[in-house]
């Protein structure tokens, strides 16, 4: 009887850790806030790749929101560059060059978020990860 009720106790408190899991993964609001703010969307992730040995060493998410027709920019560090202190740098601005907004330098997790205003426009956007790789989008997600 004892196994037998040892059982149904770790089955129940089981089942209750994977409910009460389950309503906290559930909970989050729609209009969760992303880094760029709630608004925003996530319209482009791109890897920056080693210049050498072609591996990745980080990521470059770009962000649109409708309401405010702003797109924003983080970049992220990759593999031996993710969660320690590193070069990680951003850069974003209007298609013309104008509107330029950056962030860069010894960050542990990302740099940015950065933010163009650029409605019925392309972007140009930059991630730097470490100082030396980067990648660049010339006149992207054109609004």
């Amino acid at each position: 009887m004892f196994v037998r009720t040892r059982k149904l106790a770790t089955l129940l408190t089981g089942a209750a850790i994977a409910a009460s899991t389950t309503m906290v993964a559930g909970a989050a609001p729609a209009a969760a806030a992303g880094p760029c703010g709630s608004s925003y969307t996530r319209v482009g992730v791109y890897a920056v790749h080693d210049k050498v040995d072609g591996s990745r060493t980080g990521t470059l998410e770009v962000y649109y929101s409708s309401s405010t027709g702003k797109n924003c920019a983080l970049t992220y560090g990759y593999g031996r560059y993710a969660n320690t202190k590193s070069w990680k740098g951003v850069i974003i601005s209007r298609g013309d060059g104008s509107g330029e907004d950056a962030d860069a330098g010894e960050f542990t997790y990302y740099a940015g978020p950065v933010y163009v205003s650029a409605p019925n426009q392309c972007i140009d956007v930059e991630a730097v990860v470490p100082a030396w790789n980067s990648r660049k989008l010339n006149n992207v997600h054109c609004g």
